[in-house]
């Protein structure tokens, strides 16, 4: 007779890992031993569990190909290897790219590789060629997709694709968009900021400084979990970019955490309910599955944020800056969404006065490409010695455009601003926004013209109720 302590110890050890890929039978619905003790082998690898599921996916595809062919992983050839590369990338509704072919004949090979280390079979089913490399993958290098955005393009992203205007500024009567200040809060922290997707649309309030007792203005914190290869880098979101933020967190946020308390309510045994935000050490100290953990910000990935709540002014809300109307953290599946409906309505109502659009859609990491263009320009101009302030705005004409008028060729007007950081000016759909020069003025007051506040005085916790 085992005892719960030491099941529980047991599942503790050597338990399964979420989104491990396990295979079976379709008739039998029993486990396949190679694939399953590759899916295994897989989770031990410490992998994201989104990689784990498309390597599983990619596993299963080979599988689901291999019986149509009459064969299996283990007794198929060359041949019914290369059917399957050229199914995949030639034959099939949507063929796929090099680049995704190349991801998939990786998979195809460490499984094989996997399968003739463990002794399951002798050698592999296609030729390995030079150095080892493998003979299915792609031969052309893929190269590097790049893109910017200019300001004007930004501008037409921003406030016609996300914030449903029209291209002269105005009210879209026929908009039917959900929190367009939602879309243009993410597209001015990403750009603000120069963070990856996953860095900027899991990022906490405490960490943005939108919590109680927190002196507003700028913000920097440290991510980690969610960087790129689980990094830790200080990020650092410029004044507007917070204020861009905070608009949205005055005006939508709360009728959408309003909406969505009851139903959290309901849900909060599965979700980790934060009683202890301590924001100068920077940690979260709640309840999740009955017991009482604390977590590093920093150190919480995106799965865990997306079920982090407190109790707010209408009942359980998220902790995180971002929320959709079931009250939790968008997905990745949702913020795609978001974006391709701008790309529409951005397509709908181009005319003669909206800026050059490109023949595919804009990406979020587009506008990280964006922010470190124009740091890298403002810092080459600085080797070669030329004199003057930062950029007031990331989002200047390139130089690559010989189209400047004269007098957007004048040097900007002298402003204080961060020496290392490229602030973003958000506009937020009022009556009096012009562009002058090269500088945004909202209600006559310079949006460009930035400082970074640095914190006078130690920020004091702040507890939940």
């Amino acid at each position: 007779m085992i005892s719960a302590e030491e099941v529980a110890t047991l599942l503790k050890r050597r338990g399964v890992l979420d989104g491990t890929p396990v295979f079976l039978e379709e008739e039998t619905q029993m486990p396949v031993p190679p694939l399953c003790e590759y899916g295994r082998y897989l989770s031990t690898a410490l992998l994201d569990e989104t990689t784990l599921k498309d390597y599983g996916r990619a596993v299963r595809r080979l599988d689901d190909h291999l019986a149509e062919l009459g064969s299996d992983v283990l007794s198929a050839v060359e041949s019914d290897l290369v059917s399957y590369r050229d199914h995949r990338t030639r034959w099939q509704d949507k063929p796929i790219g090099g680049s995704a072919w190349g991801k998939e004949s990786f998979v195809q090979d460490d499984l094989y590789g996997f399968l003739v280390d463990r002794g399951v079979l002798t050698h592999r089913p296609a030729r390995v060629a030079a150095r080892g490399r493998n003979a299915l993958a792609p031969r052309l290098r893929s190269s590097m997709d790049i893109r910017h955005l200019t300001f004007e393009q930004y501008r037409y992203f921003r406030d016609v694709g996300l914030g449903g205007q029209l291209p002269n500024s105005q009210v879209n009567p026929t908009f039917r968009g959900w929190s367009p200040l939602r879309g243009r809060a993410g597209s001015d922290i990403a750009l603000g900021s120069g963070t990856r997707w996953r860095e900027w649309s899991t990022v906490l309030l405490p960490e943005i400084g939108l919590w109680p007792g927190m002196p507003g203005g700028a913000a920097e914190f440290t991510v980690q979990a969610c960087a790129k290869y689980g990094k830790d880098r200080p990020v650092y979101v410029p004044e507007d970019a917070v204020a861009s933020a905070d608009l949205f967190c005055l005006l939508e946020r709360p009728d959408i955490v309003r909406r969505a308390a009851r139903g959290l309510e309901r849900k909060a045994r599965d979700l980790f309910v934060v009683g202890d935000v301590d924001v100068a050490g920077g940690r979260v100290r709640g309840v999740m599955d009955g017991v009482v953990r604390e977590f590093q910000m920093s150190a919480m990935d995106a799965k865990l944020r997306r079920i982090t709540v407190y109790e707010g002014e209408f009942g359980l809300e998220a902790l995180t800056l971002f929320v959709c109307r079931g009250g939790l953290m968008p997905g990745a599946d949702a913020w795609k969404g978001y974006r391709h409906r701008a790309w529409t309505r951005m397509t709908e109502l181009a005319d003669e006065t909206a800026p050059r659009l490109p023949a595919r859609r804009w990406r979020w990491h587009d506008l990280r490409h964006t922010y470190a263009l124009r740091l890298l320009t403002y810092l080459e101009n600085l080797m070669d010695g030329e004199a003057g302030p930062p950029p007031p705005a990331p989002l200047l004409p390139d130089r690559a455009h010989p189209a400047q008028s004269a007098a957007d060729r004048q040097p900007p007007t002298r402003s204080r601003q961060s020496r290392n950081h490229l602030p973003v000016s958000p506009v937020h759909g009022r009556s009096d926004q012009r562009v002058r020069g090269r500088l945004l003025r909202l209600g006559g007051r310079r949006r460009g013209d930035l400082r970074r506040d640095r914190l006078a005085c130690p920020v004091r916790c702040e507890r939940g109720r």
